[in-house]
């Protein structure tokens, strides 16, 4: 890690030189990370003209052909050039696997990669969140995700028309295997949700995405690259932040490394961190914030002993079954030279057809007991299927030889919590991520009982006739201890990490104000994923980019 006073400073092996320019960039605002939430954030904190901000991405541009597709986040998957590519510890309750988590490296960051799934969350998602941190239940953010939102879909007055990201219906243009598994779910019990995102959320659905005329409608893209044309937004890409710097207890700016040398920028009123769930608490304990033990034992000096920097982690874990199917899938369109390049076409006639689309087209929510007072089950259909390799292995996500589909789950609200610690004082050197998948029973019930949804689906009328056979885990996998060996064997990440950085009231359970301050520090705020109170029921990218308006709103308000 940089140390003050010297020339040069080792990272990971490598000597860089530090810029000796007697006078450091000065901005009002400095950003760490151009992601779902720092993207928004750069454009709304630009927008007067009157404030001076500039945005350090660790990752390159985001003008590649496979991160604008939208079908191309099978090929960023394993992309190191857009991608961490983290990987958990081993999770005791999952066989010891290690997880593989990716996480965009990339103007854009996760929104960049991702499966472009737009939830805005469950009502009383916000209420819990009002709970820990005023000005933050839903009527509070509601407008926000309006303000968001340009909607392509029937008009509703419940819906954004006019912001910066398109957010596309895609009932017109899903696979006609969708239809079959709407029908399933109705024969199931389930209702039908029309409009998940502002009528009633519980029900089955056809999941709406952020692709704009049939390109991916990353943040990067929304707001970050329409910002780039101002004067007064300066975005610096190849820049890994090394430690936030402090006069006393007051954050003043950011060292970094940029094309080999050790620079310094000044920040006039705040430093903002905006490096994702992973990333923030990673660079907090980095500048000597964060549980004492961790530090000590990573080198690091201790300026403010923070116990819930990197806990409370949260996550989603997802479960699927594999069926081959009788009649033609996506695997079919995506897989053969023939199909992709009827895709190609399609896409070039218009932006329709499979590339345009994401693999996850249908889903929906539900509630497992009626005495729930929101969904605690999210469900997933794929008109494609894809065997699952060991993490690293496989350069993308292919689709099988044969025709599947794919019926997933995953709980929405879980209760067990994991963490994220440095182990060095290096910033190059990955933090230890630990899901803490499983921990607790209420988890592994719920597991049970969205393994056995998936099997009361791929029973009913409409999808019997369509199943040649249930590739995995197969009939064989009945009983309940079948089913959870099965679970703890292939369940995955559904890659929504959150909760890292949480706000609250208590510098002892939080790291964060209602007004996203750190705790006990002045001139330091967090904005991403990080500071959920709680994970929301759902995808998390349309959260952590609403919480990019929120923080922009909360920063203007206090700007000298």
């Amino acid at each position: 890690m940089a140390a003050g006073g010297s020339d040069a400073v080792r990272v990971d092996g490598i000597v860089y030189h530090r810029c000796m320019n007697s006078s450091d960039m000065q901005f009002d605002y400095i950003i760490v990370g151009a992601g779902s939430a720092g993207s928004v954030l750069a454009n709304r904190l630009s927008a007067s003209g009157r404030h001076s901000v500039l945005v350090l991405e660790a990752g390159g541009s985001d003008q590649r052909l496979y991160v604008q597709l939208p079908i191309g986040y099978g090929k960023t998957y394993y992309d190191e050039r857009v991608n961490w590519k983290y990987h958990t510890e081993p999770v005791p309750q999952m066989d010891k696997r290690v997880s593989y988590w990716p996480r965009g490296r990339v103007l854009g960051g996760s929104s960049a990669i991702n499966a472009m799934v737009y939830v805005r969350g469950h009502v009383s998602d916000y209420r819990q969140w009002q709970e820990a941190a005023p000005g933050w239940g839903w009527e509070d953010v509601e407008p926000l995700f309006r303000r968001m939102e340009r909607w392509q879909g029937k008009p509703d007055t419940r819906r954004g028309t006019q912001g910066p990201l398109s957010v596309t219906d895609i009932s017109s243009q899903a696979h006609p295997l969708c239809q079959r598994y709407l029908q399933a779910a109705e024969e199931a019990g389930l209702p039908r949700a029309s409009d998940y995102n502002a009528g009633p959320m519980e029900g089955a659905t056809l999941y709406q995405i952020t692709t704009d005329r049939g390109w991916r409608a990353s943040a990067a893209r929304a707001y970050l690259r329409p910002a780039m044309r101002r004067s007064n937004l300066v975005v610096q890409t190849g820049s890994q932040v090394l430690q936030i710097l402090f006069e006393d207890r007051v954050a003043t700016g950011v060292e970094y490394t940029h094309r080999g040398v050790v620079k310094r920028a000044r920040a006039r009123a705040e430093v903002i961190l905006c490096a994702g769930a992973v990333n923030s608490p990673q660079l907090m304990q980095l500048s000597g914030l964060g549980p004492q033990e961790t530090l000590q034992a990573a080198g690091v000096n201790v300026r403010q002993a923070m116990p819930a920097v990197g806990r409370h982690l949260s996550d989603h874990l997802g479960a699927d079954i594999v069926c081959r199917s009788t009649v033609p899938t996506l695997n079919q369109s995506l897989g053969p030279w023939q199909g992709k390049l009827k895709a190609a076409l399609q896409f070039l006639a218009g932006g329709k057809g499979p590339l345009a689309l994401s693999l996850n087209q249908g889903g929906g929510f539900l509630r497992s007991t009626p005495e729930l007072e929101g969904p605690d089950l999210q469900l997933y259909f794929s008109p494609v299927s894809y065997t699952r390799a060991p993490p690293g292995t496989r350069p993308l996500i292919s689709p099988d030889p044969f025709p599947g589909f794919l019926l997933g789950f995953n709980p929405c609200k879980p209760t067990s919590t994991g963490s994220v610690d440095i182990v060095s004082a290096d910033p190059r050197t990955a933090p230890r991520i630990q899901p803490n998948y499983l921990a607790t029973e209420h988890d592994r019930q719920l597991m049970l009982k969205g393994m056995h949804l998936m099997r009361k689906l791929s029973d009913t009328a409409a999808l019997q006739p369509i199943i040649e056979q249930e590739v995995y885990p197969g009939r064989t996998v009945q009983d309940d201890e079948q089913l959870m060996a099965f679970v703890r064997a292939n369940a995955w990440t559904v890659f929504h990490p959150s909760c890292t950085c949480r706000m609250g009231r208590d510098i002892n359970s939080s790291v964060v104000d209602h007004k996203l301050r750190v705790h006990g520090i002045s001139g330091l705020r967090i904005a991403d994923a990080s500071i959920f109170p709680t994970i929301p029921t759902g995808n998390t990218n349309a959260p952590a980019m609403m919480v990019g308006e929120r923080a922009a709103d909360l920063l203007l308000a206090d700007a000298p």
